[in-house]
């Protein structure tokens, strides 16, 4: 005869897997911090000042 297992605890041991592979996607997706996001729009404006720059003027 095979092992007896709790379904209620099998269930949730399962639901919680599935938790925590949700939010490690999550984390990938959405973890940047505060200081990474800005620094990201910092950027962004110091390359659209740098093509603003070098612009020609017709």
């Amino acid at each position: 005869m095979g092992e007896v297992i709790n379904l209620r605890r099998a269930r949730k041991a399962r639901a919680r897997a599935d938790a925590q592979d949700k939010a490690a996607a999550n984390r990938l997706a959405f973890g940047r911090t505060k200081a990474e996001r800005e620094a990201a729009v910092a950027e962004a404006a110091r390359h659209d000042r740098l093509l603003d720059g070098v612009k020609r003027e017709d």
